[in-house]
């Protein structure tokens, strides 16, 4: 077998030199979240104007990337999103990025059997190993597909990335490579875990908390509220708790740090906390790293709703946006206005529905102030035209906000818009009695 060193410098280019190969028309994939490229895609925004109908993937920007900032750059490109953040939010306004609407546990599956395949596949890895391995660092999700399907990889090595151990399909060989850029080694993407909790955080974890048994094991999303969940777990007397999610987050470095992991109550791969991406602070990369007692995985693993039902006692908590009295619950738009992706919450979901002793919670506040000060209830009669659906009805277990949790797992219409009305602001609760009056859903009153 060829020197892997000798290969190494072979394939060892220049950022400027790898992005020739992208000719207008191509679909690039960035990959996702940490991983995606910085100096390749400033050496890509650099050819931006010469080319047209560039095709990028990405999802969860965690940083402003070049190619957007390129004068009318949707006249040469589209941003496609598996899951937006703020930015890939404010490009979608402009016409610059798109949503690509998808069940988070299916993306390798979609990449190695439906999409059209990457022309060009370029993401930021760790440094190669002495065995000739590149890690993906915090994002196995679905990156060993990408890579398969590629015509032609690119990776762009960077110094601070952690090196994140694995169960399955975290690292990509050498030999699979077709281009090596070293990079400017710029600090891996930070997503700040949210200002300090409000009392609706708090009130809200403290109803979640009390109802996890020790032994359970855990599944956090995205936000301000699962990081309270978090934050009071560690300051809990639970203990023997397990990690299976599919975002890693900071809150579990807090739970862990403060003795409350063990995972050796999983009925599966006891001992190691199992994730497909993650993404926070320097303290969760800095732990992260080399610690055997993570294990990242492929997303088609971790967010396999069968995978997820042989744990018992599985707790999943998500967030969502607005829910309805027919316990329609939305996590990705108001109306047509996009707000996040479905990611993985349909998953697990239902996965926590089927898991012996599982709970799944979608909490959220009972309210939103919006810009002109207007009080508005996230609880609605229905949801408003053209609002995405993220767990339908008959999936969706317990609720809660600040006046409460209630569990809509075997309720009829009318006992499902009761207990959500009481979990609604106060101020909106005849309102919203009326208004399943009229849906012919309300039998009697609960005041």
């Amino acid at each position: 077998m060829q020197n892997l060193q000798e290969l190494y410098r072979e394939k060892l280019t220049t950022a400027e030199e790898a992005v020739k190969k992208v000719r207008s028309g191509d679909w690039v994939d960035y990959g996702w979240t940490t991983c995606h490229p910085v100096a390749l895609d400033e050496a890509l925004a650099a050819r931006l104007p010469e080319l047209t109908d560039i095709k990028i993937r990405g999802g969860i920007a965690l940083w402003e990337p070049a190619v957007f900032k390129v004068p009318e750059a949707e006249k040469h490109m589209c941003w496609n999103s598996w899951h937006m953040s703020g930015i890939e939010r404010k490009a979608a306004a402009r016409g610059l990025a798109f949503y690509s609407p998808l069940r988070y546990s299916e993306l390798p599956r979609y990449y190695r059997e439906n999409i059209t395949p990457p022309d060009v596949a370029m993401f930021q890895v760790a440094p190669m190993d002495k065995h000739g391995y590149f890690n993906f660092g915090p994002n196995a999700s679905h990156m060993a597909a990408m890579c398969e399907v590629a015509k032609y990889v690119i990776v762009e090595v960077n110094e601070n990335m952690p090196r994140c151990l694995g169960g399955m399909e975290a690292d990509i060989h050498i030999s699979q490579v077709d281009a090596i850029v070293e990079g400017k080694n710029p600090p891996i993407g930070q997503l700040p875990s949210g200002g300090a909790p409000s009392d609706v955080d708090r009130a809200v974890a403290k109803a979640i908390v009390e109802r996890i048994p020790n032994g359970a094991c855990l599944q956090l999303g995205i936000g301000t509220m699962p990081n309270t969940v978090g934050s009071m777990i560690a300051e809990s007397d639970l203990k023997d708790l397990g990690v299976h999610t599919e975002m890693y987050v900071d809150a579990f470095v807090d739970i862990a740090m403060a003795g409350k992991i063990s995972c050796e109550k999983k009925n599966i791969d006891r001992g190691r906390q199992v994730y497909a991406f993650g993404a926070g602070t320097q303290k969760l990369y800095d732990y992260m790293h080399n610690n055997p007692a993570l294990m990242s995985a492929p997303v088609n693993y971790t967010n396999d709703d069968r995978v997820i039902s042989q744990i018992d006692n599985f707790i999943s908590i998500n967030n969502a946006v607005n829910l309805d009295l027919f316990g329609q619950v939305s996590s990705e738009s108001a109306g047509i206005k996009p707000i996040s992706g479905a990611g993985g919450q349909q998953d697990f979901v239902l996965g926590a529905y089927l898991s012996k002793g599982g709970k799944s919670f979608i909490c959220c506040s009972s309210t939103f102030t919006d810009k002109q000060g207007v009080l508005h209830s996230r609880i609605l009669p229905t949801l408003e035209p053209g609002t995405i659906v993220t767990d339908t009805r008959p999936n969706v277990m317990y609720v809660v906000t600040e006046y409460g949790c209630v569990n809509l797992k075997g309720l009829s219409t009318w006992e499902r818009a009761e207990a959500l009305i009481s979990l609604a602001h106060p101020d909106f609760r005849d309102q919203l009695i009326r208004d399943a009056e009229a849906m012919k859903i309300w039998r009697r009153s609960n005041r």
